[in-house]
């Protein structure tokens, strides 16, 4: 039976050598392939930096967390995020020490809402929100300039949840260009894949330090690259004591660094980036072509060039009657890989159910999203065969319905 599965990573001739390269090097903690990344990584997004971490979760905790010690930082503990997506992003919260709050989403697009934010502030005077932290999920790019246009407003940082939107756009500014800083999952399931690894972006150097130092368990050096066998350290040269920076610690802090191995097949990743937002934009509009005759009972994905594709995802419409779970597994008996799409947080994920009474009947779309959305691949290694065959057996599956 053929399997077309949600995600794929195809190990190359490429891959392999840049990996050998680092084995060959003698060094696999962070290097030059590190800093190559960060630098490449920041330019393509087009922001001043980038910091690589050992996850995307991480890359969140190290930017909340460093946040207490700039001029950015409020006494306010509440982040405004969206209940619809992967719990890391309410866990990064959580375990930073602040508390999340939800606003609805856009039933189209997945992601909260201005609309929402403004209602939200409205109805809740006495907030006490630090940040708005939208998620672009499945590659939807939210609406930043209105984001940012309220917060300004507010007195509130904007941060960017871009994990999912590797080179989605907002007119010609990338997703994770328009905020304080943004973070970055380069998970293996994800457009650029590295197994595991994060990323952290922003223009702002105070914040950049301390986050460097933030994912080095806090130490005082946070220098991209030593100098220290050059005879040079800045850290000493700044009437620091003789004590070696590398071990001296004057914030409390992570050990959140990657590895020359995940940067090395990330690098290989970015250089085909557009071949491969292109290859997957392709295949969410041939999807869209093929199941068009569903539109009544299927919500297919909006296409379009500005968007990085994740996967496909598909909401289940309410006039269908149509069950998800009976559907995924029909699918998957014929070789059709299925995810569904997360679940809203505080209401249907059972680590946050303290939440629940609290959110009841206030996340209409993200509770129907998460109970009738699902998704599948729509990655760059599909052919047309493979495509051609999850259209068949939609069509055979929905069609005995």
């Amino acid at each position: 039976m053929k399997k077309v599965l949600v995600g794929d990573f195809k190990l190359g001739k490429e891959e392999k050598d840049i990996i050998n390269e680092v084995m060959d090097s003698g060094r696999i903690s962070e290097g030059e392939k590190v800093r190559q990344f960060e630098d490449e990584w920041a330019k393509y997004i087009g922001t001043k930096y980038s910091i690589l971490t050992n996850s995307g979760t991480s890359a969140l905790i190290a930017g909340m967390c460093s946040l207490k010690h700039t001029k950015h930082d409020s006494p306010n503990k509440q982040i405004l995020t969206t209940p619809l997506t992967y719990i890391a992003t309410s866990n990064a919260i959580t375990l930073s020490n602040l508390e999340p709050v939800y606003v609805d989403v856009d039933i189209n697009t997945f992601g909260i809402t201005p609309e929402n934010v403004k209602l939200f502030l409205e109805e809740n005077p006495d907030n006490q929100l630090k940040a708005i932290l939208p998620v672009h999920l499945m590659g939807y790019p939210v609406d930043m300039y209105q984001l940012n246009k309220i917060a300004k407003e507010n007195n509130l940082i904007t941060i960017e949840d871009s994990a999912q939107a590797h080179g989605s756009r907002l007119d010609d500014q990338k997703a994770g260009s328009l905020s304080l800083f943004s973070c970055f999952s380069f998970y293996v399931a994800h457009n650029i894949q590295a197994g595991e690894m994060g990323a952290i972006n922003t223009n702002d150097p105070e914040l950049l330090e301390y986050i460097q130092k933030m994912k080095s368990n806090g130490r005082v050096c946070s220098c991209r690259v030593c100098t220290r066998a050059k005879g040079f350290c800045p850290p000493l040269s700044n009437g620091r004591n003789n004590a070696d920076p590398r071990f001296s610690h004057d914030i409390i802090g992570f050990n959140f660094k990657t590895m020359e191995f995940q940067a090395a097949l990330g690098l290989v990743q970015l250089r085909r980036i557009n071949e491969i937002l292109t290859k997957r934009q392709e295949n969410v509009k041939y999807l869209n072509e093929g199941l068009s005759e569903f539109s009544d009972v299927l919500q297919l994905p909006i296409h379009s060039n500005k968007i990085s594709y994740l996967a496909y995802p598909i909401v289940l419409k309410k006039q269908s009657n149509l069950n998800r779970e009976k559907l995924m597994e029909e699918l998957g008996e014929n070789g059709i890989e299925t995810r569904p799409l997360f679940g809203c947080i505080p209401t249907q994920q059972p680590a946050y159910s303290f939440l629940k009474e609290k959110y009841k009947d206030k996340l209409s779309n993200a509770e129907y999203l998460g109970l009738n959305a699902f998704y599948v691949g729509c990655h760059q290694y599909l052919n047309q065969d493979d495509l051609d065959y999850v259209i068949s057996i939609f069509k055979k599956t929905l069609k005995e319905k």
